[in-house]
């Protein structure tokens, strides 16, 4: 069985939420309607629809989840909880709100936003309009909660750091000239996936709503197509002098990881090599700027700095790096606007860029914990560029 939240763990987090919310005048308790925070209190991991779903924590310690009915068996085997409830479906004959409403007590309560939300079409009250009070809003409160990792969460990254290696090593070994980038990726992520489950245990659940557990892929960055950094699948036929910017992860326990490559096919020119060089240095500098007490931003300056003394910064076209965890992108962000502290435990993806029209894209992306005196990388594939060529 891989790591996963224990139970002690939850019961500590929802003491800080009610912690929270009591400063803000909440003496009821908190409820949650956010996958991100049901999960984050609960270690239930839910795809949100048009059906509202919320965690009630009472200020007693008491929590009840609130489902609809094709979640209830799902949330009984999953959720650290201790009460499920459930409605049919949405909208009703009842609101599923009104169901919410007889699981709330009298006084203030807390949530991470006022109301469920508009997903999938949905339409209800406000959680103040159905409790008629003043509902304070925890959602910056939450962002900063869940920006440093616990040990556990940081074994979990690091897990699905190994699978997400994986996938990416079988993503290298089938891209050759006349590979189809589609077939590559769904070759490489299918086996990395297969190997996941067979060594972690099918009875493990990765709780989260993405179809594998370790994938890698190219997202349409073959060739020229390379130079743009959110490109989509083009079904691109890999050709000899390509660059191939690729992006692999694993999922243990609903936390992910990012690692990315640039790689050729065959030898790069001597253009390519530049840029990779320049790319490459650029994350040097921006790893060796992570340690605690410092700025985010100051790891940004530090890849900017040497896109700037390469001449080459028109062609930056993002910041270095973001939080990441249970959620693919969190705060902070490696940028030049965001003086968030770094402090140990906080998990950042480390990418910066160059995007060259007409010769290809160069990103390198490790995930990288802080830590008492620096960084550890928690992605381990090869950076070198003569380990980055393909048959």
């Amino acid at each position: 069985m891989p790591p996963r939240i224990e139970p002690a763990e939850l019961l500590e987090r929802r003491r800080q939420l009610l912690d929270i919310a009591a400063k803000k005048g909440a003496d009821a308790g908190v409820v949650l309607f956010g996958p991100r925070g049901v999960f984050h209190a609960s270690n239930f991991g839910f795809i949100p629809t048009e059906r509202p779903l919320a965690l009630v924590i009472a200020a007693s310690g008491e929590t009840r989840l609130l489902v609809p009915s094709l979640e209830r068996e799902h949330a009984e085997a999953m959720a650290f909880v201790d009460e499920v409830r459930e409605y049919l479906d949405y909208p009703g004959e009842r609101h599923p709100m009104q169901f919410l409403k007889d699981m709330l007590g009298p006084g203030t309560w807390a949530a991470d936003s006022n109301g469920y939300g508009a997903r999938y079409g949905y339409q209800g009250p406000s959680l103040s309009d159905l409790i008629d009070r003043d509902v304070p809003v925890l959602a910056e409160d939450l962002r900063v909660l869940w920006q440093v990792k616990s040990p556990a969460e940081v074994r979990l990254v690091e897990e699905a750091s190994t699978w997400g290696n994986l996938a990416h090593s079988r993503l290298q070994q089938y891209s050759r000239a006349g590979a189809n980038e589609y077939d590559v990726a769904m070759r490489a992520s299918h086996e990395a996936t297969q190997a996941c489950v067979d060594t972690l245990g099918r009875e493990y659940a990765k709780q989260c709503p993405y179809p594998l557990e370790a994938f890698a892929l190219f997202r349409g960055q073959v060739g020229a197509n390379s130079a743009q950094p959110h490109a989509t699948t083009i079904h691109a036929i890999m050709r000899p002098g390509d660059v191939l910017v690729t992006g692999a992860s694993g999922r243990v326990w609903g936390y992910g990881s990012e690692l990315e490559r640039t790689m050729f096919v065959g030898e790069p020119s001597a253009e390519q090599r530049r840029f990779f060089d320049i790319m490459l240095a650029a994350q040097d500098a921006a790893l060796d700027a992570i340690r605690p007490g410092q700025p985010v931003s100051v790891v940004d300056r530090a890849a900017r700095r040497v896109f700037e003394d390469a001449g080459v910064t028109k062609y930056m076209r993002h910041h270095t790096g973001h939080a990441l965890g249970v959620d693919i992108h969190e705060s902070p962000f490696f940028d030049v606007g965001d003086a968030t502290e770094m402090k140990p435990g906080m998990v950042f993806s480390v990418e910066p860029g160059l995007y060259v029209p007409g010769l290809g894209g160069f990103r390198h992306s490790d995930t990288a914990v802080v830590t008492e005196d620096g960084h550890r990388r928690l992605t381990l594939y090869p950076r070198d560029l003569a380990s980055l060529i393909c048959g």
